[in-house]
Order: structure tokens, then sequence, then C-alpha cells
């Protein structure tokens, strides 16, 4: 039997000077280095700012899912 899997979301934004893309990858590769278990992520915001007449950096919130996982799983 296969053991129930529970998940966790959190929010994360993420900054790119090249693109959306690139921000959602910066927040993607920095969840991954404190937790364990990604599973999936959408994207709920994009956002920029701009400076002189031009985009300066790509935002985006993503939120991430990991699994929650049992005291054995973590060693």
């Amino acid at each position: 039997m296969a053991p129930n899997k529970t998940y966790k979301f959190i929010d994360l934004v993420g900054i790119s000077e090249k693109s959306f893309a690139d921000a959602a990858n910066n927040a993607v590769k920095k969840a991954a280095q404190t937790l364990k278990g990604l599973a999936w992520f959408e994207v709920t915001e994009e956002r920029g700012s701009i400076e002189n007449g031009k985009i300066k950096e790509y935002q985006v919130t993503v939120r991430i899912a990991f699994r929650l996982m049992d005291q054995g799983e973590l060693r």
C-alpha cells in the first residue's frame, strides 16, 4: 500500500533582470537549496519594475508545493 502524502505550500518572489521564466526558475532553485520533496509550482503573479522607461527587473510570485516527509525520509 502506498503511503499517504501531504503537501505544504509556500509563496516566494523570484526576481530576474532577464525574464519572468528566469525569475520563476530563481525562486525554485532557491527553494531547492533548503527544502526536500519539491513537487510543483504555479506562478500566481507577474510584475516588474521600470527604470528610465525600460524594464529593470521581472518579478514573479511562485507558489511552490513540497511533500511533508516522515522522520525516516529526512535522514
